[in-house]
């Protein structure tokens, strides 16, 4: 049976206690790094006698630390709502942007714009990625749900299959791009290829926001349709819902959400899949307040996932790629060994 840690409260205290988790999971982030700033010197009558600590922590802060942590948080929620959306679309609790492709797809369109088409990043920067990173990924959708379908329905199972397949095909293709690569190019590909939030600026922050909120918004507002599939595509039919219109908005949406992610940050796996579900353990899979809830929890284990890759072994970084996978990796074996691995709708 499902935890019911969380279901004494309202959804409004739902996303208050997780909008309180991310807030100070931020303020602990800001003061962490090779250079910890103490809080302390910060307050009202502590200003006169350290002002010059005061100003190069506001340079650090303003110019490196918060573009970064606003960064991952934005990142994090964007992959945690295309994750929940999609589970609920598949009605699979293991789907997942990376498992199915989408972020294979998107990498291999950014590493091809990277090394075929540099002169497009000095029209457009970096929305030519993010543009590329959501065609990519778009069209690893199409081809997916092509090959999923059996007659008119659509089989999870071949999905899945499919989206391995197409996962494997990309990095392939990411890894011709690498080869085809000059040294210049060849870093930039190895920081999409492991995740990295280190050249975090705040354009890229705007970028992400001016995409996130917009997409993030009009995915939530397909719950009620997402609700009604978890009984089943006949049974959602029958109640009103045009599923095919579904699934195409909630795919796009998906796809625009993982694309911009993967052409700011790079790969980043499983935080689609370990966010919802942790959430559905907690609450329930009300679409509702599963969304909004993935994005504020995916946002705050984003900033502590980065937060220890810039940490742990100061003064070098590991790629936030690595610590996602090394959570996400064994909780995605749990999912499998778990004797009913189901979605539920209370």
């Amino acid at each position: 049976m499902a935890s019911t840690t969380l279901s004494r409260f309202s959804a409004p205290q739902v996303w208050f206690i997780l909008l309180l988790l991310l807030l100070v999971t931020v303020v602990v982030a800001v003061g962490q790094g090779a250079y910890s700033i103490s809080w302390q010197q910060l307050l009202p009558w502590n200003l006169q006698n350290h002002w010059e600590a005061v100003v190069q922590d506001g340079i650090i802060v303003w110019h490196i630390r918060l573009p970064r942590i606003l960064l991952s948080a934005l990142v994090g929620a964007a992959l945690a709502m295309a994750g929940s959306a999609l589970q609920g679309l598949f009605r699979n609790p293991l789907a997942d942007p990376g498992l199915i492709g989408i972020s294979g797809g998107a990498a291999l369109a950014v590493s091809m714009t990277i090394v075929l088409l540099p002169w497009s990043m000095g029209y457009m920067g970096l929305y030519a990625l993010s543009i590329s990173a959501f065609i990519g990924g778009l069209m690893t959708c199409m081809v997916i749900f092509k090959i999923g379908k059996i007659g008119s329905m659509t089989s999870v199972g071949h999905l899945i299959l499919a989206g391995v397949a197409i996962n494997a095909l990309a990095m392939a293709g990411v890894g011709l791009m690498t080869f085809l690569s000059d040294d210049q190019q060849m870093r930039t590909l190895n920081f999409w290829m492991l995740g990295s939030f280190g050249g975090a600026l705040w354009p890229a922050v705007l970028m992400q926001l001016t995409i996130t909120l917009p997409a993030g918004w009009l995915l939530w507002r397909q719950s009620k349709a997402l609700n009604r599939l978890l009984l089943g595509e006949e049974e959602a039919r029958f109640l009103g819902t045009d599923t095919e219109t579904l699934k195409n908005r909630v795919v796009t949406l998906s796809a625009l959400l993982v694309g911009a992610s993967v052409a700011v940050s790079g790969i980043i796996g499983f935080v689609g899949l370990v966010v919802p579900h942790l959430i559905r353990l907690l609450w329930r899979a009300d679409h509702h307040i599963l969304i909004p809830a993935s994005a504020l929890l995916g946002a705050s284990l984003m900033v502590l996932a980065d937060t220890l890759a810039r940490t742990l072994v100061i003064p070098a970084e590991i790629p936030v790629g690595i610590v996602t996978s090394l959570v996400g990796g064994p909780f995605f074996l749990w999912l499998l060994m778990k004797p009913h691995t189901g979605m539920r709708h209370d």
